[in-house]
């Protein structure tokens, strides 16, 4: 099988796998993810093949809906890619980034690192950025039943990894505590410069937020 027919049937895995996946972590994003992964790809010179895995398969089963476990995606998609024939290097590497591209709070030393994770976790994070990173963060604060706001509680800022995972504090606290980190956490070139605009658009939403909240706007 080339690697054409594997990407082909890698996309149609995740399609069915992410079918009944709340619309923040689905098919959507991941196919959101994949295009901005191969654009950075392109321009940083990764390994494509690896980067067009990795993106496709980095949430294929997020620790968020596995219990908090963090390897659950890799064995996923390395049981996936196993059927498929895809060597073990290749399998290992794509496992690795797949474990390895969530923020988790970013407060934590990441124990893997490489260009085409460096690559996938830079278009993860970016679409955490911008118009749709806002409807991404109150689309799933909705989900969990989480406040819109809620001045009486303040952000929580230098968490742990398990202190995120856990936490569930108001929408507009996620802000604070992930979103407008992501610009200077950027890996690569490409990614610091498309964040660029993606967090001005966030500055300026929550600007406005707060006007209308106080009954200013």
């Amino acid at each position: 099988m080339n690697k054409a027919e594997i990407i082909f049937k890698t996309i149609d895995f995740v399609k069915e796998t992410l079918a009944e996946v709340e619309d923040v972590h689905g098919w959507y994003h991941t196919e959101r993810v994949y295009k901005l992964s191969k654009k950075i790809a392109e321009a940083e010179k990764a390994d494509m093949f690896v980067v067009e895995l990795g993106a496709l398969l980095h949430d294929i089963a997020d620790y968020k809906f596995n219990d908090g476990d963090e390897k659950a995606g890799s064995r996923k998609s390395g049981e996936f890619l196993s059927s498929l024939g895809v060597g073990k290097e290749i399998i290992e590497y794509v496992g690795e980034i797949v474990d390895n591209v969530s923020f988790k709070g970013g407060n934590f030393t990441q124990s893997f690192k490489s260009l085409e994770l460096d690559v996938v976790q830079d278009a993860d994070r970016l679409d955490a950025l911008g118009a749709i990173g806002i409807a991404r963060a109150f689309a799933y604060g909705g989900y969990k039943k989480q406040e819109i706001h809620n001045p009486e509680i303040e952000p929580r800022l230098g968490m742990r990894k398990e202190e995120y995972k856990n936490n569930n504090s108001p929408s507009i606290n996620h802000f604070y505590e992930k979103v407008l980190l992501l610009k200077d956490r950027m890996n690569t070139k490409t990614g610091k410069s498309l964040a660029e605009s993606r967090h001005k658009f966030v500055e300026d939403y929550l600007e406005e937020f707060f006007k209308e909240w106080d009954g200013e706007a």
